[in-house]
């Protein structure tokens, strides 16, 4: 197949190029650098720098590279800066998306498969989170991946050859195991790579935020899932949008899947393995809890076992901190060392 992945010098959309590649695909990267990197992407994989809001710029290379299906990954992810900066992202990745769609309605590329996220959901009355869950996202960012999933469902409702599945995940961690790819965020705000990066000492510490929440060890929980096996599922997806062919059951047009392996790890699990894995002691500080943090959130993945047949490889916190801990040891000033 021939695959545009969008944001695909980012940390989850280099590590689906790479997959994709090594599954015999033809890849295309769309990006326009604001947090991916050059370095991410093989120099061989044809590379568009521009905005998604290109529309003309993005409908020719979809038109010039032939693509047949696209993987979205591209967007803005910062809980925070979302509140912050809320038109910001509501113009990126609402804005986004609709020019995408535009863009592929245009040349006639009908298949999408959508990197959507927890966040959705917001804080759950009830766990494990289904599907079927109620969605009241907690932030601009949460709202936004909402709105392109309800976009993607009113699109696919009014054109009966079009069909994508939007995949909501929860933490992804980890690197690729062969250590030619990583987790390189300017500013990085994820748990596992702040452990590892203090463990290194490029950062003084790492600060918990709240060790009073009623969970066993009063630090928040959350679901981890490794980042192949996260690229896995959307190749996995990928491949059944295409064997479905022409989609008559509307139901089948517009799929959503939770990604994540099941169960949570608390906070300070994460700090004990981070520890272990790196024979250091990892410098912490306590500090108040965050707005909105829910004590603990985890998924119910047997949808996309049932329906697909993809179930995560991966399930050990601490292997997925290792493949993560060998990226950062190589890499310690990320792609730029």
């Amino acid at each position: 197949m021939r695959i545009l992945v969008t944001g695909g010098a980012g940390y989850i959309g280099s590590h689906a190029v790479k997959h994709l590649l090594e599954a015999g695909h033809d890849v295309v990267v769309l990006d326009n650098l604001d947090r991916g990197h050059r370095l991410a992407v093989p120099d061989s994989v044809p590379f568009v720098q521009c905005s998604l809001q290109s529309t003309e710029l993005v409908q020719a290379a979809l038109t010039q590279n032939q693509i047949d299906t696209v993987m979205h990954f591209a967007a803005l992810a910062y809980v925070g800066e979302s509140v912050e900066e809320p038109l910001r992202y509501y113009h990126n990745n609402m804005g986004g998306t609709i020019s995408l769609l535009r863009a592929m309605d245009a040349v006639g590329v009908r298949r999408l498969v959508f990197s959507s996220t927890c966040a959705t959901y917001g804080k759950p009355d009830s766990l494990p989170i289904l599907e079927t869950t109620p969605q009241f996202p907690m932030s601009p960012y949460g709202r936004s991946k909402l709105f392109v999933e309800k976009l993607l469902h009113d699109y696919a409702s009014v054109q009966d050859d079009f069909a994508f599945i939007a995949l909501r995940y929860f933490n992804v961690a980890g690197s690729a195991r062969d250590g030619t790819i990583g987790e390189d965020h300017h500013p990085e705000t994820h748990l596992i790579p702040l452990l590892l990066k203090a463990a290194i000492g490029t950062v003084p510490q790492v600060t918990i935020f709240g060790d009073d929440y009623n969970t066993p060890d009063g630090t928040c929980i959350r679901d981890y899932i490794h980042v192949e096996d996260l690229v896995e599922a959307h190749i996995h997806a990928m491949g059944v949008l295409a064997a479905d062919g022409s989609v008559v059951d509307p139901e089948k047009r517009r799929r959503y899947f939770n990604l994540g392996i099941g169960r949570g790890h608390s906070v300070r699990e994460v700090l004990e393995a981070a520890c272990r894995v790196t024979g250091r002691d990892i410098p912490i500080r306590i500090g108040p809890r965050r707005a909105g943090d829910p004590p603990v959130l985890y998924a119910n993945a047997d949808k996309i076992q049932t329906d697909l047949g993809w179930k995560p490889s991966i399930c050990e916190i601490e292997a997925m901190i290792d493949s993560a801990w060998r990226w950062f040891r190589e890499h310690p000033d990320g792609y730029k060392g």
